[in-house]
């Protein structure tokens, strides 16, 4: 006989609809992509965020019934569906649901042109194929011109935090990253490398433990020029290229 769980569903809106049918339905109705690496903060309406984390609450609940754990009575596992719901969507994919991170430019005043290199930044993602931790590091390279808008340093961090944010690829990520800068700063040039390990190789299927991906992104410059590139290269850890 199958038991019934104890767990309420999830709150709904006035219209008695799921909040996330209703995200799903404006998204629709824009011609919107909201693939897993997808920002998708303004289609979300104040409170639904709330919600959102209730939807997902109870449907890990059912995921941990369906996986034969007893939440009810085992006290480590009593809380985990609010807590893992907390995580996804507060935590570690907040660049999904977070609009992007306020950025200050600045006119380039001193008419700054030198290579200005930035890293290691740490980030942390996690794959998309199977939700396992991606942790690594990422370098920026920017070849500014007269007309950049520059930013503060530890604002890459926080652009970079917010596209890793995301179930992702490394590669989909590191070009994600690199159209967003390009974007804020427009600089002549930018290089991006990023090293990471990917717990879906060394917590499950092969179990390497020491295999890392490695990728670039070169733009502008950085493409036209092996001599900028080189010294790109040359100046940040041997590991990382």
């Amino acid at each position: 006989m199958l038991m019934k769980s104890n767990h309420s569903l999830p709150d709904t809106t006035d219209e008695g609809t799921p909040v996330s049918v209703k995200i799903r339905e404006r998204l629709a109705a824009a011609k919107k992509r909201f693939n897993a690496n997808d920002n998708i903060a303004q289609f979300i309406e104040p409170g639904e965020l709330e919600k959102l984390l209730d939807e997902v609450e109870v449907k890990m609940q059912g995921v941990l019934d369906s996986m034969v754990i007893d939440t009810e009575n085992d006290h480590n596992t009593n809380n985990t569906a609010r807590r893992v719901a907390k995580m996804y969507l507060n935590e570690v994919f907040k660049g999904r649901y977070l609009p992007a991170p306020a950025v200050t430019e600045f006119p380039n005043a001193e008419h700054l042109n030198e290579l200005m290199i930035v890293g290691p930044i740490t980030v942390r993602s996690a794959c998309s194929h199977h939700f396992c931790p991606v942790i690594g590091q990422v370098w920026i390279g920017v070849l500014p011109n007269e007309h950049t808008n520059v930013i503060g340093l530890s604002k890459y961090a926080r652009l970079a935090e917010w596209v890793m944010g995301r179930p992702q690829i490394q590669e989909e990520a590191v070009v994600q990253l690199a159209d967003l800068i390009m974007e804020k700063t427009t600089p002549d040039g930018l290089a991006i490398v990023m090293e990471a390990s990917h717990f879906c190789m060394g917590w499950r299927g092969v179990k390497d433990l020491d295999s890392k991906m490695i990728n670039s992104v070169m733009r502008g410059v950085f493409l036209k020029d092996p001599n900028l590139r080189r010294e790109f290269l040359s100046l940040i850890p041997k590991s990382s290229h």
